[in-house]
């Protein structure tokens, strides 16, 4: 809340407070006692701390550490206090179990948590009928604009209406509430507690008409093949629809209009496997002989956080690493199977598109990209090296822009790719992505997440009726030995500033091999298995690096890069 205030700017923060104190009034809003300025707030627009634009606000960056406003001393004090664990170990508990510990915990934690939740439930129960048609556009204004993962009245129908209808009113009679005014009869009474709750499968609650109203049934929502739903409302849900094709554990091929096949994976964090590697290529088998094209879309987010690391470990444990040789190997021709599908593979991205999964997204034809999406080769944090033809994807990129540019050095057009690779470079964003390569100008950028689909299917129809053909396999120039040792400059300079630490070094010197072609002339002429196998060397010698295992057991264990 805090942090969102300095983003913001507390003088438009206090604006908006303004406008609620101007327009409101305690005949029109039971609420109204609650919206004075916080002293806080005018203490920090008094001393110009407006925020981030201020480099000061709620909270203040000195150096690396993170300071926070205190009221009583005026000043910044150090940020970074946890809550007591016990509230953790509540948070986990199921809804309606939750909120019963929070109400009845003794310490002001827990108190306050209580407080929040009730609050927002009365107040969007008490203003229901004035703000919104219906209780589906309140939930969903919380979930899109704050970024909630439940709006209000999911929370409180899932952990049992009545009983926390109960919970508030007790409060509100007991004067613990932000305002005296009960809950609406509907609360109590009627369809609603008939029902658990104001989500059904009929419809969601609206109060002005007594009655559960179902969505709308406009054309533009005919985009959205799977909204969105609230908990308790009825809906198609993507993991059923349609007509199954194949399915496993690992990955389920379907289609929705017997035109394009969809292969949506299955995986935890959609990561890929030998299993799902297996999937796409008979996905891609299918696709040639029967289908117009070949969507990769997994439903949910991420699209993929990458190769799964935990299903290679056994084979590694008992093969060696020629087993993890073998795996990235079958990784990279899935790749090359994708690229060079006689029909075009569109991939729908949201959310993370990391490691394999952005070279999932980079080997397709197209990529039809939700805003909301970090993509990104992010090895180095794990003290690999991208093994999936990330690298020759750079390499080969880099190629193909030098060659439609009068300039003949090839280093310039390598740099920002290798740069993203080194650092773990994640675009924030599809537009950031697109600056770092990994979504092209050609590409589809989807405000709307539920109209993903519809869109990567269309692009699929698009591409084949257009008369699509796959990219012929042809040979590229590198930047050869020339082109490593300025980069190996660089990074010796890097090492030596203490910017970065020597396993750093040698990632980035092995990265710098296989992007400019290694040991060769430039503008030497390879292809795309060439680069492959220096990915896969560089790769399965970093794997049996001691210091590389300790950042992929760091990873592992507590989910957070070691830098070693």
């Amino acid at each position: 809340t805090f942090r969102t205030a300095d983003v913001v700017g507390l003088d438009t923060m206090a604006h908006v407070v303004k406008t609620l104190q101007d327009n409101l009034s305690l005949e029109t809003d039971p609420f109204y006692g609650s919206f004075g300025t916080p002293p806080v707030l005018k203490k920090l627009i008094e001393l110009g701390n407006l925020g981030q634009k201020a480099k000061a606000g709620f909270f203040k960056k000195v150096g690396r550490d993170i300071l926070r406003f205190d009221l009583d001393s005026e000043d910044y004090v150090p940020a970074g206090e946890k809550a007591d664990e016990v509230y953790g170990r509540m948070l986990k508990r199921p809804a309606a179990e939750r909120l019963k510990l929070l109400r009845n915990a003794e310490g002001p934690q827990g108190q306050f948590l209580w407080a929040i939740l009730r609050n927002s439930f009365h107040y969007a129960a008490v203003h229901l009928g004035q703000i919104a048609e219906t209780a589906r556009d309140v939930d969903q204004a919380m979930r899109w604009g704050f970024g909630m993962k439940q709006g209000p009245f999911e929370l409180w129908q899932e952990a049992g209406w009545l009983e926390v209808a109960k919970m508030i009113q007790e409060d509100i009679d007991a004067g613990k509430a932000l305002s005296k005014a009960p809950l609406p009869e509907w609360v109590f009474k009627g369809l609603v507690a008939e029902a658990g709750g104001v989500h059904t499968a009929q419809g969601s609650w609206n109060p002005g008409k007594g009655e559960f109203q179902g969505r709308l049934q406009l054309p533009v929502y005919q985009r959205q093949h799977f909204p969105e739903l609230l908990l308790g409302e009825a809906g198609p849900k993507f993991e059923t629809a349609g007509n199954t094709i194949e399915e496993n554990d690992a990955i389920r091929i379907w289609t929705l209009d017997e035109q394009v096949l969809i292969a949506s994976i299955k995986t935890k964090m959609h990561a890929i496997s030998p299993e799902v590697c297996e999937g796409l290529m008979a996905a891609v088998d299918l696709a040639e002989k029967e289908y117009q094209g070949l969507v990769v879309w997994s439903g949910d987010e991420p699209f993929s956080a990458g190769a799964d690391l935990q299903a290679m470990l056994p084979a590694f444990m008992a093969v060696g690493v020629s087993a993890i040789e073998d795996a990235e190997g079958f990784m990279q021709q899935t790749m090359l199977r994708l690229r060079y599908a006689n029909v075009p593979v569109v991939s729908a991205v949201r959310g993370l598109a990391l490691g394999g999964g952005c070279e999932l997204a980079v080997y397709s034809a197209r990529r039809v990209v939700h805003m909301e999406s970090y993509i990104g080769l992010v090895e180095v944090g794990v003290g690999l090296v991208p093994g999936a033809g990330g690298l020759t994807y750079i390499a080969r990129r880099a190629a193909e822009n030098a060659e439609a540019s009068t300039g003949k050095d090839l280093l310039p057009f390598l740099t920002e790719g290798f740069t993203a690779a080194a650092m773990a470079k994640v675009g924030t964003s599809a537009l950031e992505s697109r600056q770092l390569g990994y979504v092209l100008h050609s590409d589809v950028i989807v405000p709307h997440k539920d109209e993903l689909l519809f869109v990567a299917i269309n692009e699929a129809k698009a591409l084949f009726n257009g008369g699509y053909r796959a990219p012929h396999k042809r040979l590229f120039p590198v930047a050869g030995r020339d082109g490593k040792a300025t980069i190996l400059g660089s990074l010796v300079n890097m090492r030596d500033g203490g910017f970065i630490s020597q396993h750093d070094f040698h990632i980035a010197s092995l990265i710098a091999n296989v992007v400019t072609g290694g040991d060769v002339e430039p503008g030497t002429l390879v292809n795309e298995d060439y680069l492959m196998t220096l990915e896969r060397q560089a790769f399965c010698s970093l794997i049996v690096h001691p210091k590389t295992q300790e950042r992929i057991l760091g990873m592992l264990n507590t989910g957070k890069p070691v830098r070693n």
